[in-house]
């Protein structure tokens, strides 16, 4: 049966009117004291009873206290549960009648309502609230609320889901709506009181369920309750305040290295870009404040916006796992329970769950999600999942399919939480932009956006917080040079627009080991090699004292410091090999086996200090161990440089002449076997490229030449399979082998195929290096194809070796060294039907190449050579082929959208039938060019040369002719629909206007077709 709240009050107010007197509240308070929690302060609280009487005699509902003149008695603790229990009590043993399920849950729930706003109120954040309390009488929206709740209608069902829902039930709704009108009656903005009144509606449940143990056995209906549960759910908000507190609180109180200060100290938050369906960052619009936008999807109501999964890009260094610690933090302080953060580093996944659900149970070890089936479908509770680090998940390295369906999962599961109603959660994931190449099908419901370099004002913020850490001269000093245009290299301002190594300047800067005065001219690369070489000198001149052995970094650093960069090269060339951000400590014990100083300077310290030695050694110098038992950078431009110097040391010593009649000190074999050793894994970074062909340029060490000749026969070798054809144990499976015992997951054919790429992405290196010096343009000419035979045919050797690559996933040549093609001699190479997408041909001489159906989306071909080049039906929308060379290039029917042709030679080139919509084709070179039937929707052609030009059929409408030169142009047929043009447009001896269809009036008049 339905009664109204109003009629529930009501009867409760007549049977305990008595209730109310100082003798009955004495008297009842004694007599309870051993069923009652709480009534001793139900005693020492008789006289404010006393004070509401009337107050509570003439309201229609416990909870108009909330809204009357005397609220302040919120803030003085009066304990409302306890009189909510005294009430049903009082009421049963004068009445003789027992309270119904849902006379006691209208009592218990108003009850444990005004706790959980007096619990939320009392925090630090609302205390001005608190102070500048308003004690007007109720306005017309308070009052309209106050009459709704007292006619919402209760039933039994209608109870039972304000127990187990009660931000979801119409009496919390209303209560809702309640408290939200009578905040901003109190002066309270919007937003903040929709916040507020959430955590109140969401903070309940706690109080309601210990009204239920309170009560006991003296009220039936809420004991029943108790025994069937109630306890469990208690546990359960226990379990999550302990996560919460050990495993999100303790992040922004860690310490930043072994500096004195912690993360909050220094942190500032970072801006962001948003970023397209097609991975396209916006840079036209101002970036926006990371934390606004995460909040503003987090509290967002609006169903499609609920769907989506933020996922937050970033180069390394640029904050992102320092935001996920701030922002859990944050979402712990101000939004729980209304929101509880989860935070999972996805690097210590070691497999994935066949669901999204079982994946996250098998990284949160907490109680609540251990203990119980249903923690992600109860509807009291929504998690925001904090997925930091998408990039480092470890089951990519062999893998990329899973990766995928990893993402896949968690799209659905985005879509699930929003379409069901027990599941509201919310998920957030970090992680470089490239991590998401290769992935074929993106989740659509992806919010994506990319962390921003720091600019002057977040770079402002930064050092104001360091200041307070460090108030010296030096800071600002340093804060100067940074900011002097003149002093400071470009490379050097782009570091420091990374939070991680502004630290790491300031700190070297603090500690007198960075010289600013070196780089007045320095400039590139050279600028970085510069900061990383002082670097990684006040790293291992930092003598940081580990207090269980104290000697031990003394000893490495003071007697053999050459020996301690070694091991930390060889540490660096472990983790890159590994393919993530950590290498495990027995991979990094079994390649120091090959370097006889190390192998005893290390034994010598396990026989002293013990089997940590090695890994307390590395710990000192911003290498930290994880959770695996493995090692990592603090920064991956220390794996990546390290790594640069241990190869130029080898491919230094590949060409030191040998003694005794030997050509090379290394023979041909040793040689053999240390490529293996050393490339035998993923590609090659352009990051590791960048430093290493720096580091040679400038070594007296380097001998370009004979390196060239010594790599180009191992690549031709290579290339015929001599290697991999080896009886066993050949080279790569001796590689392999090495990887397996170390558990990465490489295949024979993976190494083989890694070596050689690897080996041709240095070839074209310093291919690219001797183009640019007269003195070695004729000794260093790289073919990766092989050199043209007498007859001028196609080359097919670099398609044998792309599809070889393809072999163990599609797209693998182009992933390692499609970036590397710039300047590439590939003329009268044959490349059809193969993906270079966004690969970097700027340069490239593809002369006479055969490019049929060939994948060159979004790919840089800018200046490259496409004389007499096959492009049929070649994929090249939104490539950037400006300044090309096309002349006499076959394009027929190729994919052109929004290519990028500007300033591009198109002379005599057949484009029949190719699809050219919104291309920028202004100032190019069209002479002659052959465009019959071709869509050129939308086009830019202002000032561009179509002189001759065949455009029988060719769909012009929306396209710019300004400036353009038609001269003896053929447009019969062409579809000239809304074009523009201007008194620089050259019509002269255009053919065919007078078939052509929606020829603008005014062209008519202006050449007198009329």
């Amino acid at each position: 049966m339905k009664k109204h709240l109003s009629q529930i009050w009501h009867k409760f107010k007549t049977g305990t009117r008595e209730l109310f007197s100082q003798e009955t509240v004495e008297t009842f308070a004694e007599s309870s004291k051993a069923v009652l929690e709480g009534a001793k302060t139900l005693e020492e609280q008789g006289k404010k009873l006393q004070h509401l009487k009337p107050i509570l005699e003439q309201s229609s509902s416990l909870i108009e206290i909330l809204c009357s003149p005397e609220i302040q008695l919120v803030g003085a603790a009066l304990p409302f549960v306890p009189i909510a229990i005294a009430l049903l009590k009082f009421y049963r043993e004068k009445t003789h009648n027992e309270p119904t399920l849902e006379e006691c849950v209208a009592i218990i729930s108003q009850a444990a309502y005004l706790e959980s706003f007096k619990e939320i109120l009392s925090l630090p954040e609302y205390q001005e609230i608190l102070a500048n309390w308003n004690t007007q009488a109720n306005n017309e929206a308070v009052t309209k609320q106050l009459k709704q709740l007292g006619e919402i209608e209760l039933d039994a069902k209608a109870a039972r889901r304000v127990i187990v829902a009660f931000p979801d039930s119409q009496l919390g709704q209303s209560l809702n709506q309640l408290l939200l009108a009578w905040l901003q009656q109190a002066g309270v903005s919007y937003n903040q009181a929709q916040v507020l009144t959430e955590r109140v509606a969401h903070n309940i449940e706690v109080h309601f369920l210990q009204a239920l143990a309170a009560s006991g056995d003296s009220v039936k209906q809420l004991a029943e309750l108790y025994r069937n549960g109630g306890i469990e759910a208690i546990q359960q908000d226990v379990s999550i305040d302990q996560y919460l507190e050990e495993q999100i609180a303790t992040k922004p109180e860690e310490k930043v290295f072994n500096e004195s200060f912690s993360f909050k100290d220094i942190y500032v938050t970072p801006q962001a870009r948003l970023v397209d369906k097609n991975g396209k960052i916006d840079t036209q619009t101002n970036p926006f404040n990371l934390e606004t936008w995460a909040k503003s999807i987090l509290l967002n109501n609006n169903p499609h916006i609920k769907r989506q999964v933020m996922f937050i890009q970033g180069g390394p260094g640029r904050g992102k796992s320092v935001f996920c610690r701030m922002f859990a933090d944050w979402v712990r302080q101000y939004l729980h329970p209304m929101w509880t953060p989860i935070l999972i580093r996805l690097r210590d996944i070691d497999e994935f769950q066949s669901s999204l659900e079982e994946t996250l149970r098998s990284r949160v070890k907490a109680d609540f999600a251990q203990s119980d089936d249903g923690w992600l479908t109860d509807a009291h509770t929504r998690f925001l999942f904090i997925l930091d680090g998408f990039d480092e998940l470890r089951i990519e390295r062999s893998n990329n399919q899973s990766v995928e369906r990893f993402l896949r999962q968690v799209g659905t599961f985005q879509n699930d939480a929003e379409e069901s109603k027990v599941m509201g959660h919310q998920v957030l994931i970090t992680g470089r932009e490239m991590a998401l190449h290769g992935i074929d099908r993106l989740p659509p419901n992806l919010a994506r956006v990319e962390i921003a370099e720091m600019d002057s004002d977040l770079q402002n913020q930064w050092f104001d917080n360091w200041h307070q850490q460090f108030p010296t001269d030096k800071t600002t000093t340093f804060k100067e040079f940074l900011q002097n245009d003149k002093c400071c290299p470009a490379p050097v301002k782009e570091l420091a627009k990374e939070p991680l190594l502004l630290y790491m300047l300031v700190a070297m800067h603090r500690d007198d080991k960075l010289d600013i005065s070196q780089f007045e001219q320095a400039t590139g690369t050279t600028a970085k090699i510069l900061v990383y070489e002082q670097a990684l000198d006040w790293v291992l001149s930092r003598q940081r004292s580990d207090s269980r052995h104290p000697d031990l970094n003394y000893e490495l650093t003071r007697q053999n410091p050459e020996a301690l960069r070694r091991l930390l090269a060889e540490a660096a060339v472990c983790v890159v090999q590994s393919g993530g951000e950590s290498a495990s400590m027995q991979m990094v014990k079994a390649r120091l086996q090959q370097d006889d100083e190390l192998k005893e300077l290390i034994a010598r310290a396990e026989k002293e200090l013990g089997e940590e030695a090695l890994k307390t050694a590395l710990g000192a110098f911003y290498i930290k161990s994880n959770s695996s038992n493995g090692v990592e950078f603090f920064h991956k431009i220390f794996q990546e440089f390290l790594c640069a110097e241990k190869l130029k040391q080898r491919l230094e010593e590949w060409t030191e002449p040998g003694k005794r009649g030997k050509t090379f000190n290394t023979d041909d074999k040793q040689l053999y076997e240390e490529i293996y050793d050393l490339l035998g894994y993923g590609g090659l970074t352009p990051e590791i490229v960048e430093y290493l062909i720096s580091l040679l340029i400038n070594s007296k060490e380097f001998r370009p030449v004979q390196l060239f000749k010594r790599l180009e026969n191992f690549y031709v070798r290579w290339c015929e399979g001599e290697f991999i054809d080896a009886p066993p144990e050949n080279l790569p499976q001796k590689k392999m082998r090495q990887l397996r015992e170390q558990r990465i997951q490489l295949g024979q054919r993976q190494v083989n195929v890694y070596t050689g790429l690897n080996v041709l992405i240095l070839l074209l290196e310093l291919h690219r290096y001797a183009q640019r010096k007269d003195e070695l343009k004729q000794d260093i000419n790289f073919y990766p194809s092989g050199q043209l035979d007498a007859k001028n045919r196609f080359t097919d050797t670099l398609l044998c070796i792309i599809n070889y690559s393809n072999s163990i996933e599609i797209g693998k040549f182009n992933t390692v060294v499609g970036q590397f093609l710039s300047g590439a001699n590939l003329a009268r190479t044959n490349l059809s039907y193969t993906i270079l997408i966004r690969a970097n041909l700027s340069g490239a001489d593809l002369s006479g190449a055969n490019l049929t159906r060939t994948n060159l989306i979004h790919a840089n071909l800018s200046h490259t050579n496409l004389k007499g080049t096959k492009l049929i039906r070649a994929y090249l929308s939104e490539a950037n082929l400006s300044r090309a060379n096309l002349s006499g290039a076959d394009l027929i029917r190729a994919n052109l959208i929004r290519a990028n042709l500007k300033g591009a030679n198109l002379n005599h080139a057949n484009l029949s039938g190719a699809n050219f919509i919104s291309p920028d084709l202004s100032r190019a070179d069209l002479r002659n060019v052959y465009l019959r039937s071709a869509n050129l929707i939308r086009a830019n052609l202002s000032g561009a040369n179509l002189s001759g030009a065949i455009l029988i059929r060719v769909n012009l409408s929306h396209t710019n002719l300004s400036g353009a030169n038609l001269n003896s142009a053929n447009l019969s047929r062409a579809n000239l629909e809304n074009i523009t043009w201007d008194e620089h447009t050259n019509w002269e001896d255009v053919e065919g206007l007078e078939t052509a269809n929606n020829v603008p009036e005014s062209l008519k008049q202006l050449l007198g077709l009329n």
